[in-house]
């Protein structure tokens, strides 16, 4: 059973910082692009980060370039969302998702979501 479970959301003043966590499962973790998405309320999901599958190739939103930082644990089957410098139009529920393209076929994993809320 594929599983993403992500973890780390809350409640935080402008410029401060949280660290998401997405524990995987049920699928070979490492063959699969990892990405973060969001969606804040009334708005479209928008995609955050992406790290690939393979060569560490990691690619950010404008909007979050400089202040959020993918990385991913193949280890632990866990990719990780550090984000810095936190501003109000973060707020969002940010969703992790796992990728891939073989033989043929898309292979597309979402986790529930965790809340991230910038406020003072």
């Amino acid at each position: 059973q594929v599983q993403l479970v992500e973890s780390g959301g809350g409640l935080v003043q402008p410029g401060g910082s949280l660290r998401l966590s997405c524990a995987a499962s049920g699928f070979t973790f490492s063959l699969y692009a990892m990405s973060w998405y969001r969606q804040a309320p009334g708005k479209e999901r928008e995609l955050v980060a992406v790290f690939s599958a393979g060569y560490s190739i990691t690619n950010y939103a404008d909007s979050v370039k400089g202040r959020f930082t993918i990385s991913r644990d193949n280890t632990k089957n866990t990719v990780y969302l550090q984000m810095n410098s936190l501003k109000l139009e973060d707020t969002a529920v940010y969703h992790c998702n796992a990728h891939r393209r073989a033989y043929g076929r898309e292979y597309d994993y979402w986790g529930q979501g965790t809340q991230v809320t910038v406020s003072s």
